[in-house]
């Protein structure tokens, strides 16, 4: 009998602890009640305290204020909202793109425009009918250099050498209206004609200033157009299921764990949301190769191929060229007759309009190159600060959509409980996740709508690469450019690289740092576990008690 107060004061100790510093009363869910109501879901069968959490698949299995329902609702809204995130950071550079592309065409299209007035201005009153009859001619010319800005598979040189036949044709015509000239005959004149260059010296100087011009100016705006859409599709790929668990649990299973007011880790935010991003920051190294090439051509429009002069002179160009036949009407018709015999006299009397000498023609040109200098000045800076977006991307969202701790925070959300992160942070693209400690990614199976994203970018950089060098570039359309890419995981080696093989089994497990055995972090793990020892400790302590009565 003398040993039963021993045995009831061991009894005593050993139930005193069961619940912690929480003194055994559960923790109140309001917290969590509130988010979960605000989130748009109905209270009914939440938790008014806190209850075991054998039952959770994602967060921790410690006391909790969610329930199964509650952690799938999460989970699928963890996940909305991140893609949110995604698409919301996607549309700033699709505005800053697009923007660029609409300040640099309508820059452009105005250039086009006020050079096409001019020349309709002005040729009436200085060549009469050369101008109204043949109207077309110089109309039919704007329109096929406006279809080939904006990417219409046409030849540039063509369509100049084109005009300029059109134009003798009908000059010789006017020059000698007292000739019966066939179309035959016309052909003929030509072909002499051309070879002593009866418009002197400016449609060959006026075919290789346009033609860079034009190059350089459609593929720099398509350039802009191009990376706006690649950014579009990228940011509406969907998450991965282990990218959704991840995320889930990085921003809602502390609220779970009743640490709602715990802010992620920060290298613990970089490694799920680098994880989720793998395959988009393969982008990177295709992308700053597009936002340099854009650069590039920037400086050529603003530059050597002085867009502002070649462009918004074409009419006094056409003009000057007119003078210098004029000034050369003689010896070409003599050179044309000599070579194609001389033509029918027409039965048609000349006008007094078809003897009139056409004379110079003094048409001035309003620069707008202050304003060109100002658009390149600031799309180059757009793009360079646009460079880095994709391999940024995670500590941008990190930082300013999740809200996590600053780096050197170690009493932060871990993954588990309140504590430090102790895992390094992975590199950047789908290779460097082999060991990612927060999300399981198969690095031998790329996104195919991101890989095919990557071929366009390609695309586009070679164009601009070409026009860069005054080469012509076919614009067909993207999907010719990806014929033969092929389906499923299969990708060009040159696009992704040399395949890295990865067994589910090798990866390794997931480590956290122990968390302080102090305040809030003690009940986040250890007391979790405290029921199933008391029962142990219990069983115990009644069998030594039994034994000591005896």
């Amino acid at each position: 009998m003398r040993f039963f107060p021993w045995g009831f004061w061991l009894l005593c100790v050993i139930s005193a602890p069961a619940r912690g510093d929480s003194g055994g009363k559960a923790r109140s869910c309001t917290e969590v009640r509130q988010l979960y109501g605000a989130k748009g879901f109905s209270l009914s069968g939440v938790p008014q305290a806190e209850i075991s959490g054998e039952h959770l698949r994602i967060c921790p299995q410690g006391y909790t204020c969610c329930t199964s329902e509650m952690e799938e609702n999460f989970a699928n809204k963890s996940r909305s909202e991140f893609e949110a995130m995604m698409k919301e950071a996607g549309r700033t550079v699709q505005m800053t793109l697009t923007a660029q592309h609409r300040s640099f065409d309508s820059y452009f299209q105005d250039l086009l425009n006020k050079s096409e007035k001019a020349l309709y201005d002005a040729f009436p009153s200085l060549y009469g009918e050369l101008y109204t009859q043949n109207v077309k001619v110089f109309k039919d010319l704007y329109s096929e250099l406006r279809r080939y800005y904006r990417g219409s598979n046409i030849n540039l040189e063509e369509a100049l050498n084109e005009f300029w036949t059109r134009l003798l044709e009908r000059l010789f015509k006017l020059m000698n209206p007292q000739y019966h000239i066939t179309d035959e005959y016309l052909d003929c004149m030509v072909k002499h004609a051309e070879q002593h260059r009866p418009f002197g010296e400016v449609p060959r100087d006026l075919k290789v200033k346009a033609t860079r011009a034009f190059i350089a100016a459609r593929s720099y705006a398509q350039g802009f157009l191009v990376g706006s859409d690649v950014v579009k599709k990228v940011s509406q790929v969907s998450l991965s299921h282990e990218c959704t668990r991840a995320i889930m649990k990085l921003t809602y299973c502390p609220h779970c764990r009743g640490m709602s007011n715990v802010k992620p880790c920060n290298n613990y935010c970089l490694n799920v949301v680098k994880g989720c991003l793998a395959n988009q920051a393969d982008l990177n190294t295709e992308w700053k190769y597009l936002m340099d090439s854009l650069v590039v051509v920037a400086d050529r429009i603003d530059g050597p191929y002085n867009v502002d002069t070649v462009i918004g002179t074409i009419h006094m160009r056409i003009s000057e060229a007119i003078s210098n036949l004029q000034e050369n009407k003689d010896s070409i018709t003599a050179k044309v007759f000599q070579g194609c015999g001389n033509p029918k006299i027409s039965t048609k009397g000349s006008s007094s309009e078809d003897k009139k000498r056409w004379g110079k023609v003094a048409l001035e040109a309003k620069s707008s190159a202050q304003a060109l200098e100002m658009l390149v000045l600031d799309a180059k800076g757009n793009l360079t600060a646009l460079k880095t977006y994709w391999i940024t991307l995670p500590g941008s969202l990190c930082s300013k959509k999740i809200m996590a701790s600053s780096v050197a925070d170690d009493k932060c959300w871990n993954g588990m409980t309140k504590g430090s992160y102790l895992p390094e942070v992975m590199g950047d693209g789908l290779a460097n996740q082999i060991n990612n400690p927060e999300v399981e990614v198969d690095i031998t199976k790329p996104d195919m709508t991101i890989r095919q994203q990557i071929m366009q970018l390609k695309i586009m950089t070679n164009r601009l690469g070409n026009a860069n060098i005054g080469n012509d570039v076919d614009f067909q359309d993207a999907s010719d450019d990806m014929s033969g890419s092929g389906s499923g995981d299969s990708c060009p080696d040159d696009v992704c690289g040399k395949r890295l093989s990865k067994s589910p089994s090798t990866r390794q497990p997931e480590t956290h740092a122990i968390p302080k055995q102090s305040g809030h972090g003690i009940n986040g793990a250890s007391s979790r576990s405290l029921p199933s020892a008391f029962l142990l400790l219990l069983s115990v302590a009644f069998i030594a008690v039994q034994h000591l009565w005896r």
